[in-house]
């Protein structure tokens, strides 16, 4: 019986390879590019914003399994939900991810499976450039980088 930490690494490696809502987005609302010129991972998020609630999310890019996998679960992660729950779902994960103390992943769902990155801290980049694009893109910034 696999362990969970198998479990997760697994659901990575699915959605790296079987990236859900890969695609541009015609009449986003709000868009922001993400790049990452040390390990060159780069990626692009699309929102439709009607009346405050996200109605359609995705994404494009290229770089890494772990950047490319996060992205693929962020745009599943905020299907259907509000501009507001997107920001606070930021908020969480970036603690996830950046926190020196393991944090409580219950409410997370899948996105639970990005903890173990933090173990790795030059990987932890390529798990936070999509999310920070993301936060770029609700806060109508055009474009992130970062080093």
């Amino acid at each position: 019986m696999p362990n969970t930490q198998e479990l997760y690494q697994e659901l990575i490696l699915d959605h790296y390879k079987n990236p859900r809502n890969s695609r541009k987005l015609d009449a986003a609302t709000h868009h922001a590019h993400g790049n990452n010129p040390l390990c060159g991972d780069k990626v692009d998020i699309h929102l439709r914003i009607t009346d405050g609630a996200i109605t359609d999310v995705s994404f494009e890019g290229a770089g890494c399994a772990i950047s490319q996998a996060t992205a693929s679960l962020l745009t599943e992660a905020l299907e259907n939900k509000s501009s507001d729950e997107a920001e606070s779902l930021y908020i969480n994960v970036m603690e996830m991810l950046t926190a020196k103390e393991e944090c409580n992943t219950e409410k997370l769902g899948d996105l639970a499976a990005l903890a173990s990155v933090r173990d790795f801290p030059m990987r932890v980049k390529c798990a936070t450039l999509p999310w920070q694009t993301l936060k770029a893109a609700l806060d109508n910034k055009m474009e992130i980088t970062t080093e």
